[in-house]
């Protein structure tokens, strides 16, 4: 006979969750999903890339709008394009001082 079959309703709920754990981690090992730090860091780092383009993308955009509309060009977007550098930059500082602490 089947010995999960004599068991009773505890143990075949246990011994069900010892083989959906088992079955977990052999794929996670598999799958090649058991280094957490590989994509915490990844996306880090896409998040520090979108920072800096944002930032860049969105005071050029401003300030070439801007310079459109008044027809100041190119004054506008030199100062917008500075100040989104700087947000983009301040961004990311903050960003890996967030990143330095949750390490420790």
């Amino acid at each position: 006979m089947d010995p999960v079959i004599l068991m009773d309703d505890d143990a075949k709920i246990e011994a069900l969750k010892k083989r959906i754990d088992q079955a977990q981690s052999e794929e996670a090992v598999r799958s090649g999903k058991t280094q957490k730090g590989v994509d915490d860091n990844y996306r880090l780092g896409n998040r520090v890339l979108a920072d800096l383009i944002a930032g860049i993308g969105g005071g050029a955009l401003v300030g070439w709008v801007l310079d459109h509309f008044i027809g100041t060009s190119p004054w506008l977007l030199l100062v917008f394009l500075f100040l989104g550098i700087i947000v983009a930059f301040r961004n990311i500082i903050k960003l890996s001082n967030e990143s330095a602490k949750k390490k420790k």
